[in-house]
C-alpha cells in the first residue's frame, strides 16, 4: 500500500453543521438573504465557514443545509446533509428545538438531554443559540432582548444511518444524534464510540442498574448476556476501549462490572494494556506461556505456546493438556482492570469466550475498594 504522507484531515461535527445551517436559515428569516458561505464560532473560538448545499424560504420559515464533512475520519455521518429550518416560536419561549426527519428523540433518562427532547446535545444547542444571537445583534436587536424561534434540525436518511450506531440501545429513536463538544472531528479519535460508552453507562445508572457488562464484540456480549440474562441497556459495546470505559466508571461507578472478550483481547488486558486495538500492541506469547506454566503447564507446553501463531492456537495447546489457561488470563486481566478503578466501590469480573461463545476462562467478581 502507498504510504499516506499528508497529515490526516480534520472534519466537522454534526453540531457544527447544524449551527451553520441554523445561522444561515435565521439570517434569511430576518434579512431575506442566505449568507453563503456562513461562518460559525466554535467552542474554542475558531471561525470556520461553510458553503450551503440547499436553501429554501417561504412566508413563515427558512431552511438551509450543510454537507457534513468528517475529514479523514470514518464517520457514519460523513457526506450527510444536515438541515435547519427556522420559524417564529411561541412568545416567551426563547430558542426551542425540534427533531425533524432523521434526527432522534430521547426516550430514556441518563443522557445529557431529557426524555422527550430532540437528541441535540447541550454544546450544539448552545452553538445554535449563539449563532442566532449573533445574527439578531447584527440586525440591531438589543443584546438583552429574547429571541423566540423554533429550530428544527433534520438529516434526510438519518434513520437508516442511525441503525449503524448505538442510538437504539441508548433509547434514542427515530434517527441520529446531533453531537460535538469542540465542533471538530479528529480523525480516528473514535470520539463517537467513546461518547456511546459514556452514554450507555449514564443510561444504565439512571435506570438504577447495579450490574453492567462491557464487551469487546458481539460474540462475547451475547455470551455475557446469556450467562446473566442482562437487559439490553446493561450491555456496553466497549470495543477496544476498556480503559476508556473503566476510567469513566471510576468517576461514575456501577457496583458490578463484567468485562467480556475473546481470548486475544483479554490476553492483552492481562498484559496490562487497556487499549486493546492491534496498533497498541500484540499478544505477548511469552507472557501467555508464563501464565500457562503458573496454571500447571510444563516446559513443552510453554515452548508450543511461545511458538504459536495466535493466541487462539496457544489456548488450543493448553486445552489439549487440560491446563486452565483461560482462568489465569482472566485473573491477570482482572488485576489490570481493578487498578484503574482502585478505591471505588466496584466489583470486577472477567469472562473469556472463544469464537463459538464457549466460556473458556473466568475470574469472578472481586471488590476493588481498598
Amino acid at each position: 500500500m502507498a504510504k499516506l504522507e499528508r497529515p490526516l484531515r480534520r472534519g466537522w461535527t454534526t453540531g457544527t453543521c447544524a449551527a451553520a445551517a441554523a445561522k444561515a436559515a435565521y439570517a434569511a428569516l430576518v434579512t431575506g438573504e442566505f449568507p453563503d458561505p456562513v461562518e460559525v464560532t466554535l467552542p474554542r473560538g475558531e471561525r470556520p465557514s461553510f458553503a450551503l448545499a440547499i436553501t429554501r424560504k417561504d412566508e413563515t420559515s427558512a431552511t438551509a443545509g450543510v454537507i457534513k464533512d468528517a475529514g479523514d475520519d470514518p464517520d457514519v455521518t460523513h457526506g450527510a446533509l444536515v438541515c435547519a429550518t427556522v420559524r417564529a416560536g411561541a412568545p416567551g419561549g426563547g430558542v426551542t428545538f425540534r427533531a425533524g426527519e432523521g434526527v432522534g428523540t430521547v426516550t430514556r433518562p441518563g443522557l445529557p438531554v431529557a426524555p422527550g427532547e430532540p437528541a441535540i446535545n447541550p454544546v450544539p444547542r448552545r452553538m445554535i443559540h449563539d449563532a442566532i444571537a449573533e445574527i439578531a445583534a447584527a440586525a440591531g436587536r438589543a443584546a438583552d432582548a429574547q429571541i423566540d424561534v423554533e429550530v428544527e434540525i433534520s438529516i434526510p436518511g438519518g434513520a437508516a444511518l442511525a441503525a449503524k450506531t448505538l442510538n437504539g440501545r441508548l433509547g434514542i429513536v427515530g434517527g441520529l444524534s446531533i453531537l460535538g463538544t469542540t465542533g471538530i472531528v479528529v480523525p480516528y479519535s473514535c470520539s463517537a464510540w467513546i461518547h456511546s460508552i459514556h452514554s450507555g453507562i449514564d443510561v444504565a445508572r439512571a435506570a438504577g442498574l447495579a450490574h453492567i457488562a462491557g464487551a469487546t464484540g458481539a460474540s462475547s456480549e451475547a455470551g455475557a448476556q446469556k450467562l446473566y440474562g442482562l437487559p439490553e441497556i446493561a450491555l456496553i459495546d466497549m470495543g477496544d476501549f476498556v480503559g476508556g470505559m473503566l476510567k469513566y466508571l471510576r468517576r461514575h461507578p456501577v457496583p458490578r462490572v463484567t468485562i467480556a472478550g475473546g481470548v486475544a483481547k483479554m490476553a492483552k488486558l492481562a498484559q496490562g494494556l487497556t487499549d486493546l486495538h492491534s496498533r497498541r500492541g500484540e499478544v505477548d506469547l511469552a507472557a501467555l506461556a508464563d501464565l500457562a506454566r503458573a496454571a500447571g503447564g510444563g516446559a513443552e507446553l510453554r515452548q508450543r505456546i511461545v511458538t504459536a501463531n495466535t493466541a487462539a492456537e496457544a489456548f488450543t495447546h493448553a486445552r489439549a493438556e487440560g491446563i486452565a489457561l483461560g482462568d489465569k488470563v482472566a485473573q491477570a486481566a482482572r488485576a489490570t482492570a481493578s487498578r484503574v478503578v482502585a478505591g471505588r466501590d466496584i466489583a470486577i469480573e472477567i469472562l473469556l469466550f472463544d469464537r463459538d461463545q464457549n466460556l473458556v476462562g473466568r475470574a469472578p467478581f472481586e471488590d476493588c475498594k481498598d
